[in-house]
């Protein structure tokens, strides 16, 4: 059986040379489709180029590695490929024909025609947000079921395997496996040799893979050589019930672990054969705790299950329940979505697995080793670009997603930054990047040399922490990092009208002094603790920090305009400069409303103007543009026709047959291909769901043309809408005029009168 990768990608050109897909696909044939995505371990994808059946290639892992999963059925003796590209010395095969693929928030549905018989598989990765139990399961479901399509009673069994590529990202490797029996047939595969928290090429080295179904009537198993156990059943339409013990490497001979099932006498639709498949590992992550000592953390789903045989017992016989609430939530975000556009609905219903695919929930161990779930956090894998743990610029454009679906999961994304940096480890004045450098080691940044984003970061906390509050009435987050958020603010306040030279979330454009996109971020984020301050009973500093933010939005405005009044610079002075100006997103997000209206309407006459055929660039720089903040800015313009051009535009991109890999958001908006080496796969595709999120914005933020009021979750508290008046500086507090930044008269914080002139002295004029 072939497994280099070459090889693979020979054998996708050769598939996709053959030019578009054949088969009816609901809404669109993506680039790659997701069958088994709900950890950054739990990641299998169909890479689809120009149209890849399910049995033209063998699934991936995000990466692009192999993981060896193969589907056949007998029909009335004839053996049929249904999945895989598995290679059977000595048997006749023949191909199953794909009809169709369906895809929405949570499942792909393949039609695969066997003769007389058409196969419908259904890949399912639940997503619910609401149950944290449900939710951080690391198991997906596929099933199989046969209905004949002549009319007449045709003899069927169906057969499916995974290989030990599953558990590692190097196929030399020792594998081990054992096969439990039962109501539940399960086979568990792992590494000889674990090594807790590591990696090779982007694999955790710990932990089991699961493949496991109900043994119902007619159900039999088997392990051994990929071709033996698939002759086998290709010959005779059952398996062994036996287990190879010769324990090896994953390229080996190929180890498998088989099912199969007998379907008897077909004729109308049979009920579904359900198989689980998961990777299991315990502990998941190491978290920094006071001291740099370092906590270890277990998936949430063990505060419910004793071992992973109940879990996945559970989880297979709910698979009636849990396809009926997917099918739910399915029709929930269609609905919501098809309020905006039929096209903004394809858009979001290949983004949402994708982006909690990144995630995991966990929790604490108690000494006497029972689970706490007292200390529920969640932690996000930046994948493909960096691997870093909870990237506030990475969680920051994904933020939509959680918003929409539960805002809790939000908070417990944020709180592993909050509580890391309150314990004073972090050196810097401004928020941390990250929580660690890769994944899952969430080891913090003690010497303070994580990736300097200060601005980006520091706003980016502020916005998430305002819209959570607003979103849930739950004003923990402020009450308890007050101090800290305010910390944050004196930094915005010091670098925010005119930035110094920085990176930016767009970090691989490079860093660029005085950007006007960033400065939007830096002067929202004042706002927002403006009115976190209110919401904390602090007048007098929402006072001030209104002041400051409307002070700065006016300034701002004469700095950042082109010459010719008719667009946003890129950055201050460059008239001939522009970009996407996707951070006045926030604006309307939070209800903050301090940017003036004639900003959004410039903007979205420029826009119009700027459009190419898969979307506006991200400035002036590049052709490329980012598929999350074409989003975000169409959530910012005030007409239908051109918030549809930007959701247009990279629904153009998702669907046009040039790329073979997950989702990626980095692209080039002429020709419509994934920058060369960019990230894929990444969480960042949440932030799709930004016109979903719009939807429940507090009173007077929500754009006109979004027209959407559906979407999951309580509307938040109404926001302030700012101030547009210049400062005066007499209302500052006479009494602390002469603080510099940073400093405290052990009350209230305000912004000297001399950090204030030097500001305007740096060119920014009232």
């Amino acid at each position: 059986m072939m497994r280099l990768f070459a090889i693979s990608l020979i054998l996708l050109n050769a598939a996709t040379a053959l030019g578009a897909a054949t088969w009816n696909a609901e809404p669109f044939n993506p680039a790659s489709v997701p069958l088994a995505v709900r950890s950054p371990y739990l990641s299998a994808w169909l890479a689809q180029g120009q149209g890849t059946a399910l049995n033209d290639a063998w699934p991936t892992f995000w990466t692009g590695s192999i993981l060896g999963w193969a589907g056949l059925a007998k029909v009335d003796g004839q053996a049929y490929i249904w999945m895989g590209q598995p290679g059977i010395p000595n048997v006749n095969t023949t191909k199953a024909t794909q009809q169709s693929l369906q895809i929405t928030s949570t499942q792909s549905v393949f039609v695969m025609t066997a003769g007389p018989v058409d196969l419908t598989i259904t890949f399912l990765s639940p997503i619910e947000p609401s149950d944290f139990v449900n939710q951080s399961l690391p198991l997906s479901y596929y099933s199989v079921s046969a209905a004949s399509t002549d009319g007449k009673s045709h003899s069927v069994q169906v057969y499916a395997d995974i290989s030990a590529e599953w558990v590692s990202g190097d196929d030399t490797l020792i594998v081990n496996w054992a096969t439990t029996t039962g109501d539940v047939l399960s086979h568990e595969v792992k590494l000889a040799i674990q090594t807790t928290y590591t990696e090779i090429n982007d694999r955790i080295q710990q932990g089991s893979a699961f493949h496991s179904t109900l043994n119902t009537v007619g159900a039999t198993f088997q392990t051994g050589e990929d071709v033996v156990v698939r002759a086998q059943f290709a010959t005779n339409g059952t398996l062994s019930n036996t287990q190879d013990t010769s324990f090896r490497a994953v390229s080996d001979r190929w180890p498998v672990f088989a099912f199969a099932h007998d379907l008897g006498a077909v004729t109308s639709a049979t009920s579904p054969v359900v198989y689980s498949i998961g990777h299991v590992r315990d502990p998941v992550v190491q978290y920094i705790i006071v001291n740099a000592d370092t906590q270890a953390r277990s998936s949430y789903f063990w505060t419910r299950f004793a071992s992973i045989g109940d879990a996945i017992s559970t989880f297979l016989n709910d698979y009636p329940n849990a396809l009926a609430r997917a099918n739910a939530f399915d029709a929930q975000v269609k609905s919501d979505a098809s309020k905006i556009s039929a096209d903004y609905a394809s858009l979001v219903a290949l983004s949402i697995r994708q982006a909690f695919g990144a995630t995991e929930i966990t929790v604490t161990k108690n000494n006497d080793g029972s689970l706490d779930n007292s200390n529920t956090l969640m932690f996000m894998k930046e994948i493909s670009s960096d691997g870093n743990v909870n990237t506030v610029d990475v969680i920051y454009p994904s933020w939509p997603l959680f918003l929409y679906t539960n805002a809790t999961l939000g908070k417990q994304l944020l709180l592993p930054l909050f509580e890391y940096q309150t314990t004073g480890q972090y050196p810097n004045q401004y928020s941390v990047h990250d929580m660690g450098a890769h994944y899952p080691n969430a080891t913090g940044h003690n010497d303070g040399k994580d990736e300097a984003m200060p601005v980006e970061e520091s706003g980016n906390m502020l916005i998430m922490t305002l819209s959570y509050a607003q979103r849930t009435g739950d004003l923990s987050l402020i009450k308890i990092y007050f101090s800290l958020l305010d910390q944050w603010t004196q930094f915005l306040i010091t670098d925010s009208l005119i930035p110094a030279n920085q990176l930016s979330t767009d970090d691989f454009a490079g860093a660029l002094a005085n950007q006007t996109n960033l400065a939007i971020k830096g002067i929202i984020g004042i706002q927002a603790m403006a009115e976190i301050a209110k919401l904390n009973d602090d007048e007098a500093r929402a006072s001030n920090y209104s002041l400051i933010a409307a002070s700065y939005v006016q300034q701002w405005q004469k700095l950042a305009t082109s010459s010719d009044g008719s667009h946003l610079t890129l950055s201050y002075g460059d008239s001939n400069s522009w970009g996407i100006a996707y951070n006045l997103y926030a604006d309307k997000l939070l209800g903050t409303n301090i940017f003036p209206s004639s900003v959004y309407d410039m903007q979205t006459a420029w826009y119009a103007e700027k459009d190419n055929a898969f979307g506006v660039p991200l400035d002036t720089r590049h052709t490329y543009s980012k598929s999350d903040w074409q989003i975000w800015t169409a959530g910012t313009v005030t007409s239908t026709t051109v918030r549809d051009q930007f959701v247009r535009a990279v629904l153009n991109y998702a669907s046009d047959a040039k790329n073979n890999q997950p989702l990626g958001d980095l692209y080039d908006t002429i020709d419509g291909t994934q920058v060369a080496n960019s990230g894929h796969a990444r969480p960042v595709v949440g932030g799709h769901l930004a016109l979903l999120a719009l939807a429940n914005a507090p009173t007077g933020s929500a754009t006109g043309p979004t027209g959407t009021t559906g979407a999951t979750g309580a509307t938040g508290a109404t926001g302030s809408s700012g101030s547009n008046s210049t400062i005066d500086t007499n209302g500052l507090n006479p009494a602390n005029s002469g603080l510099s930044h940073g400093q405290s008269d052990g009350s209230t914080l305000y912004v000297s009168l001399g950090t204030l002139a030097a500001i305007l002295l740096a060119g920014a004029p009232l």
